[in-house]
């Protein structure tokens, strides 16, 4: 990336050197150049004048009796309101290992005395382009952070309207399946049927919504208590099995029951959503098996389907909020975009990780590994 050398006259540069004339030859070259230029004869007055009146950039020398410019440096990049000043070192030192701890210290530049005004005015030109665009680059990505706080807030609030509504469809086409269905035709059964299940899936898509939002502003409380993950993960296969088609749903477990100590309804939902996720894209006649490995410390589940396949640079995207990716060849999606966020952010709640291991063609294994706490 280029960066633009504009000049600033309107720069404030803060001088320091112990050394009278060097204050007043370069100050007063800086000031030709319409610099505010104010200037420090030791480390301890350098320090005191930042702090009174932060500069854009400090032009600083390092030989100086009492405090040298090594820790002047060091004391201002350990101060929070002064770290982003660019301090460019101008010294007699010449010694490569001079130039290493100047960087070290925090220094952005170095030039060597005795200096030509020339090249002194084009690295600070440089590095004062380099400070505001870093300054606009902070009040973009501000910006930016408020504008999507804005849209969070307001997905939240209209997610919210929504459930009540979309509950009450549901339960009305419930009662309308209970009371009316056997006066209904083979095809109006068949309506109802698929209107409850979109319902269901819009109602599971707005708590899915609320639940990450929650997570992300650390409002929900995980509520850890001893389970059995093994007898969550049959409950889980148990209500799905209506969903199960053809498929072969299998539990693989090196011993039961396997305990861990975390909270049981969202060990639930990360299994319903990765088994969820198996059956949407996995054949209606494909196979499906939930491993458990438990150790000394920890529980790995995983979820392995034998579906398309997800490619490499898809991996990490789709665990993104609203991460849906799909592959251009055959436009297989590989994510529904928040039920794999959910999962990343519960796994994580819970002091664990979450990834996925794939091969195009062959499968997919989603897994993750959480600890498994202190069992009374």
């Amino acid at each position: 990336m280029s960066i633009p050398v504009v000049a600033t006259p309107t720069a404030n540069i803060l001088v320091v050197d112990d050394t009278l004339a060097n204050l007043e030859v370069l100050g007063g070259m800086l000031k030709d150049h319409g610099y505010r230029v104010r200037q420090a004869i030791s480390g301890e007055m350098a320090l005191r004048a930042a702090r009174n009146n932060p500069p854009d950039l400090i032009l600083l020398d390092i030989m100086m009796p009492g405090m040298d410019g090594f820790a002047v440096c060091r004391e201002l990049k350990a101060d929070a309101a002064l770290c982003d000043i660019p301090v460019i070192f101008i010294s007699a030192l010449s010694e490569i290992g001079d130039k290493v701890t100047a960087f070290h210290a925090g220094g952005v530049d170095f030039v060597t005395k005795p200096f030509q005004f020339e090249e002194v005015e084009a690295r600070v030109t440089v590095h004062l382009a380099l400070r505001q665009a870093q300054r606009r680059l902070a009040e973009q990505n501000a910006q930016l952070r408020k504008l999507e706080e804005l849209r969070d807030n307001l997905v939240h609030m209209v997610v919210h309207d929504l459930r009540t509504p979309l509950t009450s469809i549901y339960g009305f086409l419930q009662t309308l399946e209970v009371l009316e269905g056997e006066s209904l035709s083979a095809d109006g059964r068949e309506f109802v049927s698929r209107a409850l299940s979109s319902s269901e899936t819009l109602i599971e898509m707005v708590s899915s919504l609320l639940d990450v939002s929650k997570m992300e502003a650390g409002e929900m409380t995980v509520h850890r208590e001893p389970c059995q993950i093994d007898a969550i993960a049959r409950e889980v296969l148990r209500k799905m099995e209506g969903l199960r088609e053809e498929r072969t749903l299998l539990i693989e477990s090196q011993s039961s029951p396997v305990q861990i100590n975390a909270d049981p309804s969202l060990l639930a939902r990360i299994l319903q959503n990765l088994v969820g996720n198996a059956m949407k894209f996995s054949p209606s006649d494909g196979r499906i098996i939930i491993g458990i490995i438990p150790d000394a410390t920890q529980i790995r589940v995983s979820v392995s389907d034998n579906g398309p396949g997800i490619p490499d640079e898809y991996r990490e995207k789709i665990f993104e909020k609203f991460g849906q990716v799909e592959a251009r060849q055959n436009r297989q999606k590989f994510s529904t975009g928040l039920g794999l966020t959910f999962c990343k952010l519960a796994v994580e709640a819970h002091g664990g990780m979450i990834g996925v291991d794939s091969e195009v063609g062959v499968g997919s294994t989603f897994w993750f590994e959480i600890p498994r706490g202190i069992i009374p």
